[in-house]
């Protein structure tokens, strides 16, 4: 702790941030982690996600209010029978390259999402036909009504369904895009991209924001500096000393511990980024042994113990709690159904279960990333736990971007792939069964873990037929005891992010992603 209150004279040599002849138009942001993978389409990395924001845009958008507003989208009607949906795209949309946007852009782009997101492919489920009927005339046919129709193509955080030129949208879904054009506020600098330090972005100045106000994913993208770099400064201590030396502008992820000194500094303005907080999960690799055996998941449940992991975290005040629902604590969804496994940590079971799974002492591997401080503490807490119950454990660290990139290998764990890892989800993308990739238990498409489970697709289905709240409810209830059972994966509770910044900013938009329009120097 006392080594932040030294002096940092110097700091700006030692993370290598510019320095710029014009320091009004340049925003400098840490950023929780490093952008090595660039599709949010193939990727649910928030990292990932948040640069999507940057330099694309959606047909439809949430604003603070929860409620779906259009956003590239000019209009849009229904037919009466709910079959056809008719979007009509604003005038004047253009791609970064000066090629106005089109329909078919736009079908193309929906199309590529529809495979890999899990609402996506619910639409496609009920798709007959996608076209584009003139170059601003998007025309969707389904083959049964889907009320949820404006809502999935206006999904926020991840995978959000991103509008990108045609022949980018035609990349295979489970390969990564390489090229980075969008419709966008601002436009990556790929030459001056540094994989492991920095991301260069300049103001799309052919962009026209919507003529709204700015309010949470929606309304009018309005930028107010040149230039936007991201900076990938690993050690929080050192991204701290360097907001605090003017050197930086914004820590987009405070670590909580550093909450106290962030607050007592000057200059420096300290929030939390929304009032729900994320959900953190231990990730379970459905595919191989051991994890594949029922009884070996349900031995994890056991092992764990919420609090403890919270406090490895965080020592801060009402920064996290215990939560064992799936769909999220005092939400409408949010209940503790077959819970008692989370809630009660238990070692003997834990072995016990173990043993009836046959675990025989193989190695499991956990993807251990030690740049984002949530997951880094997470991961020590559960090698500790491993280790206790009996496990063989190979501990591999690794940055997260590695992570996101080794996740999505199916191999044996000998072979490259893994056992469990951690990550965290934003509570409000988990409130709403139809949404929360966790639960689907959709095999091979599901989200990494792949938990397979017939029970859990009807339920999801029953889900999303029904229209009646009492009727949703009872469903929610039946998919949290199920997934508890059949363990997709293990919440832990829940916690806050903070973010800092220099308080000569102003127009930051509280959101649990991270947006950089409307953000103006005072």
């Amino acid at each position: 702790m006392r080594r932040l209150l030294h002096s940092v004279v110097g700091a700006s040599m030692a993370i290598g941030l510019s320095v710029s002849a014009n320091a009004e138009s340049v925003l400098k942001v840490s950023v929780h982690a490093d952008l090595k993978n660039i599709d949010p389409i193939w990727t649910t990395a928030l990292i990932t996600a948040n640069h999507g924001y940057t330099i694309y845009d959606t047909l439809f958008a949430v604003d603070k209010k929860f409620q779906m507003q259009p956003q590239m989208a000019e209009s849009y009607t229904v037919s009466d029978d709910g079959l056809i949906y008719v979007i009509k795209l604003r005038a004047g949309l253009k791609w970064h390259d000066g090629a106005p946007v089109t329909a078919a852009d736009c079908v193309a782009s929906i199309a590529r999402w529809g495979k890999r997101d899990g609402l996506g492919q619910k639409l496609m489920s009920r798709m007959d036909k996608m076209e584009a009927v003139d170059a601003r005339t998007i025309k969707l046919t389904l083959n049964k009504p889907f009320g949820a129709t404006i809502l999935a193509l206006g999904k926020d955080m991840s995978n959000v369904p991103f509008m990108m030129p045609e022949r980018v949208a035609k990349t295979d879904a489970h390969k990564q895009i390489s090229e980075l054009i969008g419709s966008g506020p601002f436009k990556i600098e790929k030459d001056k991209w540094v994989p492991g330090s920095k991301v260069i972005y300049t103001k799309n100045t052919n962009y026209v924001p919507r003529n709204e106000p700015a309010s949470n994913f929606s309304g009018g993208k309005v930028v107010n500096f040149d230039r936007l770099e991201w900076h990938y400064i690993p050690d929080a201590s050192t991204a701290l000393n360097a907001l605090q030396a003017g050197e930086i502008d914004l820590i987009e992820n405070l670590k909580a511990d550093l909450v106290p000194i962030a607050k007592a500094a000057e200059g420096v303005t300290v929030e939390t980024t929304d009032a729900l907080g994320w959900q953190p999960w231990l990730v379970i690799n459905h595919k191989h042994p051991p994890f594949n055996n029922q009884k070996a998941r349900q031995a994890l449940q056991w092992m764990v113990d919420q609090a403890t992991y919270q406090q490895a975290n965080s020592s801060i005040p009402n920064s996290w709690r215990t939560c064992p629902a799936f769909f999220i604590c005092d939400t409408p969804f949010g209940s503790d159904d077959g819970a008692k496994r989370v809630m009660e940590q238990n070692f003997d079971k834990a072995k016990q279960l173990l043993k009836e799974a046959g675990y025989k002492g193989e190695k499991v591997v956990l993807l251990h990333p030690t740049d984002i401080p949530q997951l880094h503490s997470a991961s020590l807490v559960t090698a500790n736990l491993l280790r206790k119950i009996g496990i063989n454990l190979d501990d591999q660290a690794m940055d997260w971007s590695t992570v996101t990139s080794r996740r999505a290998e199916k191999k044996k764990p000998s072979e490259g792939g893994w056992n469990i890892f951690h990550t965290a989800w934003p509570a409000k993308m988990l409130m709403n069964p139809m949404l929360h990739v966790g639960v689907a238990g959709t095999c091979d498409k599901a989200w990494f873990g792949w938990p397979c489970d017939k029970k859990l697709q009807e339920l999801n289905g029953q889900f999303t037929d029904a229209t009646d709240l009492k009727k949703q409810v009872e469903i929610a209830r039946q998919m949290q005891a199920r997934a508890m059972d059949y363990v997709t994966y293990i919440p832990l509770g829940q916690y806050f992010f903070f973010r800092a910044y220099r308080s000569d900013l102003s127009g930051i938009i509280p959101s649990v992603a991270s947006f950089f329009w409307n953000i103006k120097r005072n």
